[in-house]
């Protein structure tokens, strides 16, 4: 683990104008062969937890889920870790608002696009809709975030709208609540509840 966040650290480094050498050894020493692309740390967190309750070993399987940031860096990490930079194989699970970063990004840097994995509306609300809005709120019970969550679904924004939604909402609401939870709703999934876009991506991995 700690290898692959050294190989992520090299590339996001790279990315912002830093040296290719220390990711490409990394690359090579690590036996680096697909890049998974996602927006931010919840997906990543959900991916490696998906993984995990999977039995697979992504860094053993050559594989590095690289979060970039947002969206609208995908051309960049495409262009260092794809056909033109480290030749790596390129797949990435993104929101249905951001398909069009990925397939500019990914068309410029040469990789297919049926590699990418697109979620309804976010991959929260993936996995929101494949739990239930009861099985979100005992996880949130059982994280102690009642009072937060109570006190968030009083405020005047959010009367009337669907639980599903203030649900979604919520776990954007601070700092590292939705990387928590993208690992925590995974681990909640029945098996047969995967998000299809999850699902499809961990298989093709």
């Amino acid at each position: 683990m700690a290898h692959t966040e050294a190989f992520r650290d090299a590339v996001t480094h790279w990315a912002t104008g830093g040296p290719d050498g220390p990711a490409r050894d990394l690359a090579d020493g690590l036996g680096v062969r697909t890049a998974v692309l996602v927006e931010g740390l919840s997906d990543l967190a959900a991916v490696e937890a998906l993984a995990a309750r999977r039995g697979r070993d992504l860094a053993a399987d050559g594989v590095c889920v690289m979060p970039m940031g947002g969206a609208m860096s995908v051309a960049r990490y495409a262009g260092l870790l794809g056909p033109p930079g480290l030749g790596l194989r390129l797949t990435g699970l993104c929101d249905e608002g951001e398909r069009g970063f990925y397939e500019r990004g990914l068309t410029r840097a040469q990789a297919p696009l049926e590699d990418v994995y697109v979620c309804a509306a976010d991959l929260e609300d993936e996995l929101i809709r494949a739990l239930g809005t009861v099985g979100v709120e005992e996880i949130i019970s059982a994280e102690g975030d009642v009072r937060a969550w109570q006190t968030f679904q009083r405020q005047p924004a959010q009367h009337g709208r669907p639980r599903h939604q203030q649900a979604r909402r919520f776990l954007g609401t601070k700092k590292g609540r939705k990387i928590r939870y993208g690992r925590l709703l995974v681990e909640a999934l029945a098996p047969d509840r995967t998000p299809p876009p999850l699902d499809r991506l961990l298989a093709s991995l």
